[in-house]
């Protein structure tokens, strides 16, 4: 029999192992390349605050109120948990219902759809800083007198945004409410009670 009907001896190393090796390392070297800008960048910049907590001041009902979070938790969780300033409402969590809003620099904000360190700087008010029992803002009276509220979890987000919206439209249209409130949602449908409070022009 001759040799050449032997087969070849394996060399340990075929052309699909050589092309994933190339891929492989390939990979590796563009994650690399990546990550160290990003580490050496952590290091220098005085500006990146984070991963871990950081010491941030808040003003709130116009007092300051000094407070350590993780860059990533929101203003809503920040006022919840950390403040005990319980009368924003987690309801959605996505920037939809307005059970969360809070008045930033006297503007409606869905607190929950912003950091609690991008508020820094700014003046936040809660429905705790627009009344209390013992002295209501007129807005929260009308809530009381016309009946729009139920279960109660939509009427903190929508006293801040009616007290909002008629500080800016005192006498609005029906037009001008559908569209003033439309970031608020009420799933008791109390809508009718909610509206002759801004009706009445508080």
């Amino acid at each position: 029999m001759s040799d050449h009907s032997k087969p070849a001896p394996a060399s340990g190393l075929s052309r699909r192992g050589f092309l994933k090796g190339i891929g492989l390392g390939t990979a590796a070297t563009g994650v690399l390349t990546a990550v160290k800008p990003i580490a050496e960048a952590a290091g220098q910049d005085p500006n990146l605050r984070g991963p871990g907590e950081i010491p941030i001041t808040l003003k709130i009902n116009g007092q300051s109120r000094k407070l350590n979070v993780e860059p990533r938790v929101t203003l809503l969780d920040a006022l919840r948990n950390r403040l005990d300033l319980t009368g924003a409402k987690k309801v959605c969590d996505r920037g939809t219902c307005g059970a969360c809003t809070v008045l930033l620099d006297g503007h409606p904000i869905y607190s929950c759809s912003m950091l609690a360190l991008e508020a820094e700087g700014h003046s936040i008010t809660t429905v705790e800083g627009l009344g209390t029992p013992q002295k209501m803002h007129p807005v929260q009276k009308a809530f009381v007198e016309h009946d729009a509220q139920q279960c109660g979890f939509c009427t903190p987000g929508f006293v801040v945004a009616c007290s909002a919206f008629l500080k800016e439209n005192p006498k609005p249209t029906p037009e001008e409410l559908r569209l003033g409130l439309g970031g608020n949602l009420c799933r008791c449908g109390t809508y009718a009670g909610i509206l002759g409070v801004v009706k009445g022009g508080v």
